[in-house]
């Protein structure tokens, strides 16, 4: 038997365009990044996504602000 959270996890997903998609491997490994890593020096970076763009900052308290 299946256990629920594996099977809510393993369901196909519906996109924004009514079509299905299968969802991302539940045993795969979280990527993880440094934010030296992703600022690569500099102090903020742009993500584009879903034809958007969304700025992630470093602020002068060395806190992260993520803004669209």
């Amino acid at each position: 038997m299946n256990h629920p959270l594996h099977t809510l996890r393993t369901q196909a997903a519906t996109t924004r365009a009514g079509s299905l998609s299968l969802t991302r491997d539940p045993v795969a490994p979280v990527r993880t990044l440094s934010s030296d890593q992703l600022l690569d020096g500099g102090r903020e970076l742009v993500i584009r996504h879903q034809g958007g763009e969304y700025h992630l900052r470093l602020t002068r308290n060395d806190k992260l602000i993520l803004t669209k």
